[in-house]
């Protein structure tokens, strides 16, 4: 159900709210500034559409995503506002609904998404954070996030201006991307090679990061998913 589109009243004694997480920032030059929110909020819709009584509230849409802000479009909070967007929503969720499991679609808000959602449980709120775990072929814009969208959406692709960025192993590169962002590691912004991205590719990493999420919610009831 989708809570945005619903009245006060009907949204009354709701169960499960699941928050998609995504981030506004540069995903090389064939990818839109929302991948990472257009996926989480797909997972989350996937997900409420096979668990019956689950809604699904708007997405955060803008993260943590310092590390892009060298490149034109991204849209950072930072780490420290966007934990605090966390506590309060998931403050103000819970005064209505049963529980609430962030989706995140974006690496680089787990600074502020663990303690936040660590800091819920303490309160005693039943709160749980899951992972859109989209890294099975490469890390940023290559060939999995572009299926994704090829699947999703795929009149946001510009096609033609994909290209391969650093293909190098992240244990190989995140020293120096920690230390001075995504520029210092790869100058068009992508890490990996969408080269042979398909939306059939995508619909299938689809599938899988859905039936992670939904067997992920049965083992987190309760407790922060880490």
């Amino acid at each position: 159900m989708n809570l945005a589109e619903s009245t006060s009243p009907e949204s009354t004694g709701a169960g499960l709210v699941l928050v998609p997480v995504g981030s506004i920032e540069q995903h090389g030059p064939h990818l839109p500034l929302d991948t990472d929110t257009v996926i989480a909020q797909a997972v989350c819709e996937t997900v409420a559409a096979r668990l019956p009584g689950t809604w699904v509230a708007p997405p955060v849409v803008y993260g943590a995503s310092g590390e892009h802000q060298m490149f034109p479009g991204t849209c950072s909070i930072g780490s420290d506002v966007l934990r605090s967007v966390i506590v309060e929503l998931t403050r103000s969720l819970r005064t209505w609904a049963t529980r609430v499991v962030y989706v995140n679609a974006h690496g680089g808000n787990l600074t502020a998404l663990r303690p936040a959602v660590e800091q819920m449980v303490g309160e005693g709120h039943d709160v749980a954070w899951l992972p859109c775990e989209t890294e099975l072929v490469d890390l940023h814009a290559g060939l999995t996030e572009t299926s994704l969208l090829l699947h999703l959406r795929p009149e946001s692709v510009r096609l033609d201006r994909a290209e391969a960025g650093n293909t190098a192993p992240l244990t190989e590169i995140l020293p120096t991307l920690m230390a001075h962002g995504m520029a210092a590691v790869t100058p068009n912004g992508v890490l990996g090679d969408p080269t042979g991205a398909s939306a059939a590719h995508g619909a299938e990493v689809m599938a899988a990061m859905v039936a992670r999420v939904e067997a992920g919610l049965v083992g987190s009831v309760g407790s922060e998913r880490r």
